[in-house]
């Protein structure tokens, strides 16, 4: 294969496992904002959002491998490894890799969820918002295609979404929780007595 197509593949592959992110990132929080409607829902929506997680993992892979495998700028794997270590774009190169140790840890985490407490899997789930802003400005930073139009809109309006439902989660959460039902407890009223029978 010639190198520019390892270089297409790099690029296409940052760009889909970018939009897997933001469209994983936005359909965790529409479950957590009620934003589907309210609880029970089926089990398919929980898995679309592991779905969407897990294929991000992939094409993050196939954004790395195909640098590695590019001619045209030698990524190592230390360059793609290490931070800073890259002589090309060093820091917008150093936000990717940053996400990439986020997303892994966000989705490692996601497959011992039963093993882990709930405070601890959460706390770590959490990182998928720097890992959402650190993959956006990876992208338009070191991305080939950051001049393009459509592309820095379709950023902003994914960051502008993500920004909408992050709030509406913070307000819930610091909203307090409505206050359960009394329960009316209906005392079965005693049957009336029986007259007795006068002896005859």
């Amino acid at each position: 294969m010639s190198s520019q197509l390892w270089w297409w593949t790099a690029r296409a592959g940052g760009i889909v496992a970018w939009a897997l992110v933001t469209a994983s990132v936005l359909w965790g929080l529409a479950l957590s904002t009620r934003a589907l409607g309210p609880k029970p829902r089926p089990n398919w929506l929980l898995d679309l959002h592991r779905f969407l997680g897990g294929a991000a993992v992939i094409f993050t892979a196939i954004h790395v491998g195909s640098l590695m495998l590019d001619s045209y700028v030698g990524f190592g794997p230390s360059e793609v490894l290490v931070p800073l270590a890259s002589s090309w774009h060093p820091v917008a190169v150093a936000w990717g890799i940053v996400a990439m140790y986020l997303l892994a840890a966000v989705e490692i985490t996601s497959l011992l969820r039963k093993r882990l407490s709930k405070r601890a899997w959460r706390m770590t789930h959490f990182l998928s918002f720097p890992l959402f802003v650190l993959g956006t400005v990876h992208m338009l930073s070191a991305g080939t295609d950051a001049g393009s139009i459509l592309l820095q809109a379709t950023a902003l309006a994914a960051t502008t979404a993500v920004a909408a439902l992050t709030v509406i989660r913070v307000r819930q959460s610091r909203s307090p929780a409505p206050a359960p039902r009394p329960r009316i407890i209906t005392t079965p009223r005693p049957a009336p007595p029986i007259p007795a029978r006068s002896a005859s």
